[in-house]
Formats: structure tokens, sequence, C-alpha cells
């Protein structure tokens, strides 16, 4: 039951930030598809996700801000 429960969560989940705030989504996706990779592998697919999108709009947004400054 949870492997069927895990998929559609996931995407879910996806879909609710890309269209809650896509401003905000660049490096979210790609992050949270890692995260629920490797929080699948330990049972946690969805926080997984939640963590890795959180990093990955960090890392998006501190690779933006020193390419600014570059400039």
């Amino acid at each position: 039951m949870m492997k069927t429960l895990i998929l559609p969560v996931i995407a879910g989940f996806g879909l609710f930030v890309a269209g809650a705030a896509p401003a905000m989504a660049k490096g979210c996706i790609k992050g949270a598809v890692v995260g629920g990779v490797a929080g699948h592998m330990a049972h946690h697919g969805v926080l997984g996700a939640a963590g890795g999108c959180a990093v990955g709009h960090h890392m998006a947004a501190k690779k933006q801000k020193q390419a600014s400054q570059a400039q």
C-alpha cells in the first residue's frame, strides 16, 4: 500500500509547489525529485521531497546571487 501511495503524493506535491509559486520554484522540482528518491530509500519519500525542494531552491537562489554579483 505504501508504494502505491508514494508516487502520487510526490507528484501531487510537485504540482502543488509548481502551481503555488512558480517564481520560487526554481531548483525546487529538481531538488524534490532527488530528495524524494533518497527519502524513498529511507522509507520517507514525502519528507525527502520536501527537504529536497527546500535545499534545491536555496542552492538555486545562492547560484543566482553569485552570478549577479559576478556581473
